[in-house]
């Protein structure tokens, strides 16, 4: 795989934009409301899926050797044992998804960004929310049952999210045109 500097650049803003988002946070219990889902969906949308996932698991890897990225606040090899770390794990998917369905358009407007916007945040999801139920019930030893921790790591978020996938979208649509100009 060959990397311009150019795209070594943007790959690298969006892990730097990631970690940003992470401590623009609300606290409200084992996973916080933090803006990385929609510097996530805004990498898949304007790097594609092979930068927008790189991007992500940039991001994911600094944390892992020990810098303090993750809204958690754990810290290197810690993080995986933490609540959050699922989700983490659905970001680098989830651009790859959402570039995916981005790259598949010669138009990318609203709707269709909008579309690949909610298909990356379900795979987000489908990774965040079992990770965070085997965590909290096998490693921190809660008596927990699946359905709270859908409604603690699911329905909290999901309002939010979907203002992130509107507002990725929008951007989205007005970016990508330029930039794709700009190459």
């Amino acid at each position: 795989m060959k990397i311009t500097t150019r795209e070594m650049i943007f790959t690298a803003l969006f892990a730097a934009l990631t970690a940003i988002g992470a401590f623009i946070k609300i606290p409200i219990g084992a996973v916080p409301i933090t803006l990385q889902f929609l510097f996530t969906a805004l990498a898949g949308i304007m790097l594609g899926s092979r930068l927008g996932a790189l991007s992500q698991l940039l991001y994911v890897i600094i944390g892992l050797l020990g810098i303090p990225v993750f809204a958690s606040g754990a810290v290197g090899l810690n993080a995986v044992i933490s609540p959050s770390f699922g989700y983490l794990i659905g970001f680098v998917l989830g651009a790859y998804v959402i570039g995916k369905v981005t790259e598949s358009s010669r138009k990318a407007g609203f709707v269709r960004l909008f579309t690949a916007c909610i298909l990356g945040m379900i795979v987000i999801y489908l990774i965040g929310v079992p990770y965070l139920y085997l965590i909290i019930k096998n490693v921190m030893g809660k008596n927990i049952n699946f359905s709270s921790v859908l409604k603690t790591g699911f329905i909290v978020f999901l309002p939010g999210d979907l203002t992130k996938c509107i507002i990725a979208a929008a951007l989205g649509a007005k970016i990508v045109s330029v930039l794709k100009k700009a190459a």
